[in-house]
């Protein structure tokens, strides 16, 4: 937790922000202050506001009402660079990044230097500098595309830091890292506070609030219910009470459940990432019905090549049979035919459609079944029927089902790609990160979602950084370093510290 100097002037006032949008009152006379040198933490569930609001302070929207002021000047921003002009750098959920760039380019795009000639080799010198003072390793000469989720969410925060912001707001930065970068990342924090530097810190993982912020505001559909409040001595069930409203049990309970007949067969298989490389080695495993199979590892290690390669988003070498049918190479179609249903890394790139409605993101899976398809035209009523029936049941937070998906918070974007795969009704599911990004109150729905669909015979394919998760869900656990399978162990009989071990490359397992 960082030191709070003796003066306690505020960097930050927002006072009495009001900012709708069509069907919603998203901040409703929100009070909010930021102490010159302190972390700050933002909470709420998804949807209550937080990203909202701090869009306001990063000049992304205008408020409807309200005034900002900074180191006591009342300010209007027009546009986040007024607000960089200011000091003030937000690092958002979903990536701003353009894909063909590459990483120095995307840091530079924007700045007014340089303004003719561009000396990359220069520029790449400077970011690898950043990177290793902050320690945020990336590419430099990579080009976005090429880069996993938890890169590209690096490259986000070298972008501001390389504009030399004083106040920092970080939105669910820790979402995409690894245990290790997580510590980093929070040593980061604590270093930039110590050089008078405040931050503004958007977290669903109540740990690190506690490990690192000094006071805390919480938000809940779109009003505060708690301001300010310091961060010392609040346990973390006192934090998720704060934060959900009602008490929150940490701890899943998992019934026992013999395996029955196999549901997923991967055979020797191997991918190359995106720039041609090895990323997926030789890996074979099975999934049973009514078991889950957790896959711990280190971001970058060939999960998302293993995921793409089995839903048939990436080509490969190798078998992969469901239910006895071989699927390797073929279309993601072939995958839903046998009953997959498939939760990706990426929600917004690969898990929705951002431009569509709700509607058309809920029917993506049944569109050409009955009642939805209506010989070859979409029955619309029948579809709005269906989405809005998933919309009450997974507590989908939207005007109605017409809200184009882009306009939902990361945990509603969630919900949706949850809705529409569970509904269904998958023999296999694959699930990349499926709790990434959401409150405690969401992540204990979504964990208790899989369960059930583990005790109604489905079988499970669970990738996650969070050790905690794959130790409570998980029926076995396998390793993953450097795409090959290093270990696979029975849940009930794994540790932490052996698992840690395999994660990076310093133990092996021949099981």
């Amino acid at each position: 937790m960082s030191s709070i100097g003796q003066d306690n002037n505020f960097s930050v006032e927002m006072q009495d922000i009001v900012l709708r949008f069509p069907g919603v009152l998203a901040n409703d006379h929100v009070n909010f202050t930021l102490k010159r040198g302190e972390i700050h933490a933002l909470l709420g569930e998804n949807g209550a506001g937080k990203s909202t609001l701090m869009n306001v302070l990063s000049g992304l929207y205008r408020p409807e009402s309200g005034t900002i002021k900074i180191n006591g000047k009342t300010i209007i921003f027009n546009s986040p660079k007024d607000a960089i002009a200011s000091g003030i750098g937000m690092v958002h959920q979903h990536f701003m990044l353009v894909p063909t760039l590459t990483v120095t380019g995307n840091i530079l795009l924007g700045l007014d230097e340089p303004k003719f000639i561009m000396n990359l080799p220069k520029y790449n010198t400077r970011i690898a500098e950043l990177q290793e003072k902050y320690g945020l390793k990336v590419d430099p000469t990579a080009k976005i595309w090429q880069l996993s989720v938890g890169e590209q969410q690096r490259v986000e925060i070298l972008k501001m830091l390389y504009r030399g912001v004083d106040i920092l707001i970080l939105d669910e930065p820790t979402a995409v890292l690894a245990p290790q970068e997580i510590d980093d990342l929070m040593k980061t924090m604590s270093a930039l506070v110590e050089q008078g530097k405040s931050i503004i810190f958007i977290s669903h993982k109540l740990n690190e609030v506690q490990q690192v912020a000094d006071r805390l505001t919480v938000l809940r559909k779109g009003k505060v219910t708690a301001e300010g409040i310091p961060v010392e001595g609040l346990s973390r069930t006192e934090l998720a009470e704060l934060m959900v409203g009602r008490e929150v049990i940490f701890r899943i309970e998992k019934q026992h459940r013999e395996p029955g007949e196999i549901v997923l067969e991967v055979s020797n298989l191997s991918a190359e990432n995106s720039r041609g490389l090895p990323a997926v080695k030789n890996i074979s495993f099975t999934i049973r019905e009514g078991e889950i199979l957790g896959i711990a590892g280190v971001a970058g290690n060939g999960q998302s090549e293993l995921v793409e390669a089995i839903t048939g988003l990436r080509p490969c070498i190798g078998s992969i049979c469901i239910n006895g049918q071989e699927v390797a190479n073929q279309s993601p179609r072939a995958g839903m035919k046998y009953g997959m249903a498939h939760i990706p890394e990426d929600r917004t790139g690969v898990g929705t459609a951002p431009n569509i409605s709700i509607t058309g993101n809920a029917i993506m899976k049944n569109y050409r079944q009955d009642p939805i398809s209506n010989g070859w035209r979409i029955n619309y009523p029948a579809a709005d029927e269906h989405a809005s029936g998933l919309k009450d049941l997974y507590d989908i937070q939207a005007p109605s089902v017409m809200t184009h998906a882009r306009k939902l918070s990361g945990g509603n974007l969630q919900k949706l790609i949850l809705a529409r795969e569970i509904s269904s009704d998958p023999k296999l599911i694959v699930a990349m990160q499926p709790t990434r990004g959401l409150d405690v109150g969401a992540i204990e729905s979504v964990q208790n979602l899989l369960l059930e669909q583990r005790s109604n015979g489905a079988a499970i394919l669970l990738l996650s950084e969070e050790l905690e998760e794959l130790f409570e869900l998980s029926d076995r656990i396998a390793v993953i370093y450097e795409g090959e399978l290093v270990g696979q162990m029975d849940a009930n009989q794994a540790d932490l510290n052996t698992v840690g071990m395999m994660m990076t490359g310093s133990l092996r397992s021949d099981e």
